[in-house]
């Protein structure tokens, strides 16, 4: 009975699916036959990426960045300024080279990446429900004028997104690596781009 048992739980689980760094792959959401509820449920997986403190400590929804894991207010205190590349005289890459710079002594590094900025103050995050994330992410007036196709390419490709997975030593990555993030947008938008209810 025990094998019987074991065995029905296997053929229950796509042989392709898994879990990787704590973000479910798409072929895991294959169960659920409601197409909008498959596109919900991909945009909560969305969010175990977007609500981590990698993603969320660059979109504030005031105009000051958080570092750490406990998204503390950014030491020393800088401001967004002018297009979110910090102000005069104290701009992001006065600190933030192109790539991350570790420590001569003792553990940690410089997070970098070119450019080094915040996202636009209109995709804030911190606070935000799911819901209200979701729209933000559809809403070209406040993504950037990006299409939902634009969408899926910044978060496969881009660069920045990426350095959230690659973000230096003494730091967490974000769950799971930007090729499943960007295939889970991919999937997600392909179902209808379901946003979850408030």
């Amino acid at each position: 009975m025990k094998y019987l048992m074991i065995a029905a739980l296997l053929l229950a689980v796509p042989a392709s699916a898994e879990t990787v760094n704590g973000l479910r792959t798409v072929d895991e959401f294959d169960g659920i036959e409601n197409e909008g509820e498959r596109s919900v449920a991909m945009f909560e997986e969305l969010m175990v990426v977007i609500e981590h403190p990698r993603c969320l400590n660059c979109h504030p929804v005031d105009n000051s960045p958080r570092q750490g894991m406990d998204m503390r207010m950014h030491q020393p205190p800088v401001v967004r300024g002018v297009a979110d590349f910090g102000a005069p005289g104290m701009r992001c890459t006065t600190c933030h080279a192109s790539e991350n710079v570790a420590f001569e002594t003792g553990e940690g590094s410089i997070p970098g990446h070119s450019p080094w900025q915040l996202a636009p103050l209109s995709m804030g995050w911190i606070g935000k429900s799911a819901s209200e994330i979701c729209a933000q992410l559809k809403d070209p007036e406040r993504n950037g004028g990006k299409t939902l196709a634009e969408l899926h390419e910044h978060n496969a490709e881009d660069g920045l997104v990426g350095w959230g997975w690659e973000p230096g030593e003494g730091r967490e990555p974000a769950p799971g690596n930007q090729e499943i993030f960007g295939q889970l947008t991919k999937a997600w938008i392909e179902t209808g781009a379901a946003c979850p209810e408030s």
